[in-house]
């Protein structure tokens, strides 16, 4: 592999015709970052992902790369609209995995006495682990409509205000959806999941913010330094695992029928326009739509949680809700041409610029809200997308701090109770489902997300505006 340093924040390896490569990688990471990532096969899955059918611009990498499932996680690819392709394993099993950052009237100091019993009263409101059963008894008919209509079904249920919906990307809800394309051995594992969190990587963090680095910015989203937030990560849960397990089934079948080869199956693919595209497309936006459903459903639950110990003092108020693994139709400018593309960002985050029409009208101005967690003992970011993103990333950043070791690596020889001891002597409350629900989480298992942010904010894709720090984590 021939990888070229072209600054401080970027790199690049060169189309290489004879591996079938249509383009070239770009890989943003600073130079301690590309020798962790070196040491997985991500950069080579990067290159794979180079050989796809109507790949338009390069094959991008976000400095929170690591080996994922065909697309490495942390990995940007657009495809043309009309004459390329769409990968599942572009966007992963947990379709609309994403993040939720919720707003209080509360302080650490309010908080701080009470931690504890804010920790466990959430725990037990809110349900998380692998086969968590939410509260939210809908029927088959119910679970149709919130697949079509996303976050805003739930709130005209009643679990929210409009506000939730409108400060979500998309709006909460992708059209084009079609719940018949779901199969029914997906909606038969999503209906008794909403409402949940969920396991592995999963989570609800009560935060503080720490430090403010863009006061404009901070102050467009109702922040200041010592405000207690509350930050969400999950996704459609065992519905949106089946969808992908069905076409990716499907698709592996389909590839001979349009002469499509690849080098690795798990990067099975199909034309965007052909009958098995638009299928895939057409479930993969109910599956996103069914994510944001829950979590409002999660956002619902929380407010009842937080007035329970709280009362009406602490209302909780919707920052901004952004997914990290979808495909969505975009316009965007390559080469100097405006393009319809096919987005696929898979363990990436939207990051759009400044008066960019998407952007809810009272953060327009100083660009897109883009949350980035960390681990449950380190720190989270809230970022805004800068205009480099729309030049040079389709409009994408980074989405996490990314793995350094494997779940197997992180739980061999470690205790569960000596590493929430640990976490608890710096002011941190877990709680978790599980015992692995812990040790697969531990802060060790990730790259430095400080370092991440650097690498981003220093190659202009987005600026920094606020660093999170944790006080309690549920985990699955």
């Amino acid at each position: 592999m021939q990888l070229e340093r072209i600054d401080q924040w970027r790199a690049r390896i060169p189309r290489d015709a004879g591996r079938g490569m249509r383009t070239e990688v770009i890989a943003y990471a600073s130079e301690r970052l590309l020798e962790q990532i070196r040491k997985d096969l991500s950069l080579e899955q990067a290159m794979n992902v180079a050989t796809l059918p109507g790949i338009v611009g390069p094959s991008l990498t976000m400095p929170d790369i690591h080996q994922g499932y065909g697309f490495p996680i942390g990995g940007v690819a657009a495809t043309d609209y009309q004459h390329g392709v769409v990968s599942p394993g572009g966007v992963g099993f947990d379709i609309n995995c994403g993040v939720r950052l919720l707003n209080t009237t509360l302080t650490e100091r309010d908080v701080r006495p009470r931690l504890k019993e804010l920790v466990d009263q959430v725990f037990r409101d809110i349900p998380c682990g692998t086969g968590g059963k939410g509260p939210f008894d809908i029927t088959a008919k119910q679970l149709e409509e919130a697949l079509v209509k996303g976050a805003s079904w739930m709130v005209q249920q009643g679990y929210g205000e409009p506000r939730d919906a409108e400060f979500s990307e998309a709006g909460g809800c992708l059209p084009e959806a079609d719940a018949d394309e779901v199969s029914a051995r997906a909606k038969e594992r999503g209906r008794p999941q909403l409402g949940t969190i969920g396991s592995g990587n999963h989570f609800l963090e009560i935060q503080y913010v720490e430090s403010i680095h863009h006061p404009e910015a901070a102050r467009a989203m109702g922040l200041e330094q010592g405000r207690v937030v509350v930050l969400l990560h999950c996704g459609s849960r065992g519905l949106g695992h089946q969808v992908c397990t069905d076409f990716l089934a499907e698709m592996g079948a389909a590839m001979k029928r349009h002469n499509i080869s690849v080098p690795d199956r798990q990067l099975a693919c199909v034309p965007v326009q052909s009958r098995e595209g638009q299928s895939y497309l057409k479930a993969m936006r109910a599956a996103a739509n069914f994510a944001w459903a829950n979590r409002q459903g999660i956002l619902h639950l929380l407010r009842a949680s937080f007035a329970r110990l709280f009362g009406k003092e602490a209302r909780i108020r919707m920052l901004y809700d952004v997914c990290h693994n979808i495909a969505k139709r975009e316009i965007h400018v390559v080469d100097g041409v405006k393009r319809e593309v096919l987005v696929h960002r898979k363990g990436a985050t939207r990051a759009f610029p400044p008066n960019h029409p998407e952007i809810p009208q009272e953060y327009r101005r100083i660009g897109q809200p883009v949350l980035v967690p960390g681990s449950m003992g380190t720190a989270s970011w809230i970022l805004v997308g800068a205009e480099a993103a729309m030049g040079e990333t389709f409009g994408s950043v980074c989405h996490g701090a990314g793995r350094l070791m494997s779940r197997t690596a992180a739980r061999k020889g470690r205790n569960a109770r000596e590493v929430q001891d640990s976490l608890a002597g710096r002011g941190i409350i877990v709680r978790s489902e599980t015992r692995d629900g812990i040790l697969e989480e531990i802060p060790e298992a990730y790259k430095d997300v400080d370092e991440v942010i650097e690498v981003v904010e220093g190659a202009g894709l987005a600026r920094k505006v606020a660093r999170l720090r944790p006080m309690g984590v549920i985990k699955g």
